[in-house]
């Protein structure tokens, strides 16, 4: 009995042995095009197809759109959990013995994604020398990016260059970035292209692949020219930008925005504002993925590079369709470190970013929830930027949740003080903003008039009405008028609770126009 015993014992084992080799392996659905491996946390992207959601967020932080094997590059622009596919690896896994997949360490993702961006580009490279042959034009040499457009007054723009806000004829400002109305620093313009060289610059769709081969190209060099010629290339001439602001001209350009080499990451940032300044790119750009690199630049970007994403970002925000994601992509807080930090042109671009922003209510949340509310206030004291923050703050003020955070950070003292000191002010327009700002902080705010006497408001108020413009006396007396009507509602409305209690008094009577009537509200 022992040994047979021993014997079923062993049997049962050799039984088990053999079926965990035997093991099927996981179906292809089932791993991640990308990590090649069982996913734990798979989505399903703009395109259609599923992937680990990490190699999602490193590609996107790469700026890295990857070819499948089919020949398809995949849509990251959006990504949506797949329940579905979740739970069948998971009860495979369960069914198979198997342990199930832990999520992959962000390292070790990074390393594949990098490894096949630099495949990806040597075969690019590898390409274009088998069909290319020899250049059409003769290689030309330059070291260092031209001078921007010539010095321009920034508080003067043309009228192109002007919209209106607020509805407001009074207040102009440009829609153009700060980086294209200075001189170029030192460390770029060295050397100038000359005019036969600008006379074989490719200027068609057609003729985009000429700075495509150069971009892509693993000699340092070769982009370093190919960002310059595009930036001047672009610099003034709308039909360039246009033409030239294809989708694989943008792929390659979004390559070098990644680039360590100063030259190469500077010009190939100036080359995007400039094609940015045309409409019909700016949602183009957007969609091709330069959105992250350029916060990323915002982050960690050379300082000339900086002022250029602070720029690009600026001019893609004047189109409404990218206000949204811009927000959504984390580009708030970058902008109001630079907006607080920056250069002087940085800084400006960043307040005027960041007023368009805040035209959508979704941003306008993003900046309360940041806690910005007391350090945009506190720039109103700056004379450099404070007519650009005031916008931003004017925006804040018309939605309720933006209303109380000011309330609550006593911004009501901070215009007041701003209007008390006009004639520090750099033009009537920013005058007329504190008003606008302190007429949305006052409809429908029962604290406003609190706050307002504290402020000694009504003062300011009336030599506003005397002495303003058209649209401030405006403001301003509707102001003074809300203020006034609620001294007249609580002069009305006051009740001798005392003698009601001891039963002299029956009722009050209280009505906001006047006399009693049919309107009338009684308590």
């Amino acid at each position: 009995m022992g040994g047979k015993g021993k014997l079923g014992w062993w049997k049962i084992s050799l039984h088990k042995s053999s079926k965990s080799e035997t093991k099927k392996s996981p179906p292809n659905e089932f791993l991640c095009p990308i990590f090649n491996s069982l996913m734990s946390d798979p989505v399903v992207v703009s395109s259609g197809q599923t992937f680990e959601r990490l190699t999602v967020q490193v590609c996107r932080d790469l700026g890295f759109t990857p070819k499948l094997q089919d020949g398809s590059e995949p849509d990251f622009s959006s990504v949506i959990p797949n329940l579905a596919l979740k739970s069948t690896i998971l009860n495979w896994c369960k069914k198979s013995g198997l342990e199930l997949p832990n999520p992959p360490e962000y390292s070790e993702i990074e390393s594949i994604v990098s490894s096949l961006m630099s495949a990806s580009q040597r075969f690019r490279v590898s390409e274009r020398e088998l069909l290319e042959g020899v250049e059409e034009n003769p290689r030309v040499l330059f070291s260092h990016a031209a001078t921007e457009l010539n010095h321009l007054d920034f508080y003067s723009s043309s009228s192109e260059e002007s919209v209106i806000a607020n509805g407001s004829p009074f207040l102009p400002f440009t829609t153009k970035p700060s980086c294209i109305s200075y001189s170029s620093s030192p460390s770029t313009t060295s050397e100038f292209i000359s005019d036969a060289v600008s006379d074989n610059i490719p200027t068609t769709s057609s003729e985009d692949e000429h700075f495509v081969n150069k971009m892509s190209s693993l000699d340092v060099f070769d982009q370093e020219q190919a960002v310059i010629l595009l930036r001047k290339t672009t610099r003034s001439s709308e039909e360039a930008r246009i033409a030239l602001c294809t989708e694989r001209l943008l792929f390659a350009l979004r390559e070098l925005l990644n680039s360590r080499y100063s030259a190469v990451q500077i010009n190939a940032v100036a080359a995007l504002v400039n094609l940015s300044l045309a409409k019909m790119n700016k949602i183009k750009i957007v969609r091709a993925g330069i959105l992250p690199l350029l916060i990323e630049i915002l982050k960690n970007g050379f300082e000339e590079s900086q002022e250029h994403a602070t720029g690009a970002i600026f001019s893609l925000a004047l189109e409404d369709e990218n206000k949204t994601a811009i927000g959504v992509l984390g580009a708030l807080q970058p902008l109001l470190h630079v907006l607080r930090s920056g250069s002087l042109r940085s800084r400006h671009d960043a307040a005027l970013a960041l007023y368009h922003l805040t035209m959508m209510q979704s941003n306008r949340v993003k900046i309360i929830r940041l806690g910005a509310i007391g350090a945009l206030l506190g720039m109103l004291k700056d004379p450099v930027v404070a007519g650009r923050v005031v916008l931003v703050v004017c925006n804040l003020a018309a939605c309720p949740k933006g209303q109380s955070a000011l309330l609550d950070a006593n911004a009501v003292e901070c215009l007041v003080e701003m209007l008390r000191n006009g004639n520090k002010l750099d033009s009537e327009s920013i005058r007329e903003n504190c008003i606008a700002a302190l007429f949305s902080l006052s409809r429908g705010s029962l604290r406003f008039k609190g706050l307002a006497r504290e402020a000694m408001v009504i003062e300011v108020l009336r030599e506003v009405v005397e002495m303003g413009s058209e649209r401030a006396r405006e403001k301003g007396q509707r102001i003074l008028e809300v203020l006034r009507g609620r001294d007249e509602e609580e002069d009305r409305g006051e009740v001798n609770w005392e003698a009601v209690m001891q039963g002299r008094v029956s009722r009050a009577r209280y009505r906001v126009g006047g006399n009693t009537g049919p309107n009338s509200t009684e308590f």
